[in-house]
This record gives structure tokens, sequence and C-alpha cells, in this order.
């Protein structure tokens, strides 16, 4: 598992709109907001784990926060989605972030720990199908045909790319992906092969995406998934899968994220908030900030932003936090 502070680097551009943004209303807020300078001023330390999907959005989110709160360090690790939720239920960091849902499993376990918690809606993603430059073949997969390749039948019988289809050539399978701690891996295995667990265990995993980044623009017969944010940062040595969900081959982009034609492998992505932690105020302006500024820091991110119903959400979530 990988473990990083800060690995998502902000373009100087998206960097002048973000500081744009958060600089509009000219007077300093008070503790209780999302910046402040001088007499009052917030410090501290914010501890975040999880989800290394999630993990440049937060990283972007906290460099974009300490230009107006230099006396706050917003520290992102990367344990993946599960790894991040049992550092959080056991009170050992202040934000979880998640590329899934919270499971019931893992709710009772901050429950026995009396981690109370908020969670609240960030982002949106699109979940990419990924193949090095050199790979001609692999144009547009079908649902079926990703379900053929990535269930658990698949392990050790379907491993030739003729398998998956005829049309394809009589080539060596390589796949790489996420680890089973990930939430991105729980996501696609349900969205393409229709419940938890039911992957193929013969591929290489990785909670770090610049493996599976390495490891796919490496072999012209490999193929990966992660999220789009990972595609967009290496366009020189991949590219996308058209992914076929029934209504055909759609692109993974900003653009069929939000209008809901990238289908199955959309979705929105979390942040969970102690309760306990969000009581300080640093914890709490960051969040709040997090919010407000969501179209600046998926931006410099490069991950899609909240539509207004989920913008109104995430701002009543963050108030709900008290």
């Amino acid at each position: 598992m990988k473990t990083t502070a800060f690995r998502w680097a902000i373009a100087p551009a998206a960097f002048a709109v973000a500081v744009g943004l958060t600089a509009c209303g000219g007077q300093a807020q008070t503790a209780g907001g999302s910046g402040t300078s001088g007499k009052g001023a917030l410090s501290g330390e914010i501890l975040l784990d999880g989800s290394s999907t999630v993990a440049p959005l937060s990283s972007a989110a906290g460099e974009l926060f300490k230009q107006k709160n230099p006396g706050v360090n917003v520290s992102v690790q990367t344990s993946g989605t599960g790894g991040g939720f049992k550092k959080f239920c056991a009170g050992q960091t202040d934000i979880s972030n998640a590329s899934r849902p919270i499971k019931d499993a893992e709710k009772e376990q901050c429950k026995a720990a009396g981690i109370e918690f908020q969670e609240i809606v960030v982002a949106n993603d699109a979940l990419s199908i990924v193949v090095g430059k050199g790979n001609t073949f692999l144009q547009c997969l079908t649902k079926a045909e990703l379900k053929t390749l990535w269930a658990k039948p698949a392990t050790g019988t379907v491993t030739s790319w003729k398998q998956v289809n005829p049309s394809f050539p009589d080539a060596p399978i390589k796949l790489y992906g996420p680890g089973t701690d990930s939430g991105t891996f729980d996501y696609f295995t349900e969205a393409i092969n229709g419940k938890a667990g039911d992957s193929r265990t013969d591929y290489s995993p990785s909670e770090d995406d610049n493996v599976i980044v390495k490891g796919v623009s490496g072999d012209v017969n490999a193929l990966g998934y992660f999220g789009l944010s990972y595609l967009e940062e290496n366009t020189g040595s991949l590219r996308a899968v058209k992914v076929d969900g029934g209504a055909g081959c759609v692109e993974p982009s900003i653009a069929s994220a939000q209008d809901g034609t990238y289908m199955p492998l959309s979705r929105p992505l979390f942040i969970y908030v102690s309760k306990k932690a969000a009581a300080k105020p640093a914890v709490k302006a960051f969040v709040q900030f997090y919010v407000e500024t969501d179209e600046a820091i998926t931006k410099a991110a490069k991950f899609v932003p909240l539509n207004a119903e989920q913008k109104a959400k995430a701002t009543a979530e963050v108030k709900a936090l008290g």
C-alpha cells in the first residue's frame, strides 16, 4: 500500500482560478469560517487517509486551503478505502477518503469505537479502462466483455484476448487493477460483475495507481482500470477504452460522467468526517472550504464537479456537523 502526502500538483491556471474563487469576499473570516489570517488564524494538523482515487482531490483541497490558512497542515495518505475506514473507525484520522459508501460492517466498527461521522459527496468520477498507446485492437468493450474478462470464473481460464472477442488477437492477457482494499475495486466489481468480491484473482493488484500506470503502459497486451484523474495525468502513455453499457460506446470524461452517458462506471466520491474532529475549528473550516470551493478543487485535480443537487446536499451535510 502506498502512503503519500500531497501527491497531486496543482496546475498554475487551475490554481489561479481557485485562489480567485476563494479570495472572494474580501475580509478574513473567523475561526468558524473557511479561511483566516492574522488574529484568530487557524492552526493544527488534519489527518486524512483512505482511497487513492480521492487522495489527489483531497490533496488539491488541502493545498488550496493552506494558501489561506498557512498554520494548518493537511496530511493525505492512501491505504485504500477499506484500509482508510479501519484507521478512521479506530480514531486515528479526522477524515476518511472513500470511493464507495461505507459498508454496514464498517459502520458497526465505528459505532463500537464511539466514532460518529458525516458522509459528504465531494466530487464525481468516471472509472477508466486503460491500455497502452501501442495497443490498437482494444477500442471499445461491452459490459458483457468486461465481465468475461474480470469475473471470478475467468481466473486461470480466460487467458487470451481472443477468448473475450473472436476479433481480438490470440495474445496473452495481462491485467492490472486496484487491490481488494480499494473502493475502486469494490465499485468496478459490483458494476461489471454484479456482486461484491466476484473478481478474478490472477491479476496484478496495487493500491498505488501509479504502479498500474507503469504496468499497463509497458505491455501492449495489458489492460487496467482506475479513476479518470490518473488517465488524464498519463495521456502520453495511456489511452481510454470506450465502454458500451448498452447504449453504444462512450469514452470516460467530465461531460459523460455529468450527463450520465458513461455507464455503468461513473460514480460519486466521498469524504467521511469524524464529528469529534469537526469540533476543531480547523477541521470544520477545511470541510466547509472543500464543499464551497468544489469547482476550483475538482478543476485542479481533474475530477468531475458536483451538480447543483449534490452541492446543495453537501452544503447541508457540512452544516449538520454543527
